[in-house]
Parts: structure tokens; C-alpha cells; sequence
């Protein structure tokens, strides 16, 4: 780590827990036939493409997704494309915070309106907004319009913060935002699904909570 002056989190199943499984059973409890196909960690349709990107409205995708089930309503598709949204660790936290002493820190996530408004509402304003202020700047796909891999999503925070690739250090569960940041010459580190972030950084000491 001696060279690395910044780090990118991902957020899903990397500083969030997240179960993409209860999603798909959920919307084929609504009658979405093999959702799997539509949605999953490692392949999604245009459709949640251009949800993650801004390009569609979230009543849009609503609208589609009703589509492809047994008229289900607007707030059971919601409750179903929520339901693998699960906690935030608490030591994952207190590791940012101590990371935020020596690096600077940015969060990049591939999600959506209906995702970062669910998160709100689970965790909390208050916690939230000491979640999002945990970064020197947080940069979600649905508001700069574009998405991991997409070399355009990595080269927008180099940019904008006048980082060096070779001194940046990206962490994200997903092989294919992996090869991407590594394809512009940025340091990775592909978090398998038994690690936790808490153990990348044994010279971190954590602050014990009483």
C-alpha cells in the first residue's frame, strides 16, 4: 500500500451486504419468468442498464418490469428489486473513517434511484448522510451516467481529482469492473465472497466501541 494515495470502494456486497439470490426469487414469486436471465451479479439487461445510467425514469423500468409479471403493483416490483438490499457493518465503517486519515477515499457504485432511496429509508437519514460523508466524493452510475466497467466511470474520477492511476487502488466483488480498472492502469483488488474489507488492511487498527 506505500504507493497508493487513494482508494475507490465499490459498495454492494463490498462495504453493503447485498443477496442478489432474494431478488430473484422475489420477482419470481411476482411471476417474472427465469429473472435470473434479466438480472444477476455477473449479466443484466438493457433494461436495468438504463436504470443504472439515469436514462430511465424509475416508473419506466417499473412499467417494463410489470410487464413480465403477474400484474404485480408498482410497490410489490419495488419491495422485490429492494429485497437484496441487507446491512451496513458497522466495523466496515469505522475502517473507512480510519482509511479517510491516510488516503483519500471515493465510493463507485453501478446503482439506481429506487436502490440509494431504499438505503436511505433502511439505515436512516442520520446515518446515511454520515455514510455518504465518509468519501471525498461519492459517484453513483445513476447520476453521472455511467457504469462500471465502463472505462468512462474510472477515468471521470481520475479526472476530477487529478489521481494517478498507478497510485489508486480499486476494490469491487465483480471480475468484470476488476479487468476494467485494471485495462486504464489503475490497482485492483477482487474481494471474493468470504473476504471482508475489514482484513485487507491488517495495519489499520480499528477503534474498540465502548
Amino acid at each position: 500500500m506505500k504507493n497508493i494515495n487513494a482508494i475507490i470502494f465499490d459498495l454492494g456486497a463490498v462495504i453493503l451486504n447485498i443477496n442478489y439470490q432474494k431478488t430473484i426469487e422475489e420477482f419470481k414469486k411476482l411471476g417474472v419468468e427465469n429473472p435470473a436471465s434479466l438480472y444477476s451479479k455477473k449479466t443484466q439487461t438493457n433494461l436495468f442498464d438504463q436504470l443504472e445510467i439515469g436514462k430511465i425514469t424509475k416508473d419506466h423500468f417499473l412499467q417494463e418490469m410489470q410487464k413480465k409479471t403477474n400484474n404485480a403493483s408498482f410497490s410489490q416490483i419495488k419491495n422485490a428489486w429492494n429485497s437484496m438490499l441487507l446491512d451496513l457493518p458497522e466495523n466496515r465503517i469505522k475502517l473507512i473513517g480510519e482509511l479517510r486519515k491516510k488516503y483519500q477515499i471515493y465510493l463507485l457504485s453501478n446503482t439506481n434511484i429506487i436502490h440509494i432511496n431504499k438505503f436511505k429509508k433502511k439505515i436512516g437519514e442520520k446515518k446515511y448522510n454520515k455514510f455518504y460523508n465518509l468519501f471525498d466524493k461519492v459517484y453513483y452510475s445513476h447520476i453521472i451516467g455511467f457504469r462500471k466497467p465502463d472505462k468512462e466511470a474510472f477515468f471521470l474520477i481520475l479526472r476530477n481529482h487529478n489521481l494517478n492511476p498507478k497510485k489508486v487502488l480499486f476494490i469491487d466483488d465483480s471480475p468484470q469492473h476488476i479487468i476494467g480498472a485494471q485495462n486504464i492502469g489503475i490497482n485492483t483488488h477482487h474481494l471474493k465472497s468470504h473476504q471482508d474489507i475489514t482484513t485487507l488492511f491488517p495495519d489499520i487498527t480499528l477503534p474498540e466501541h465502548h
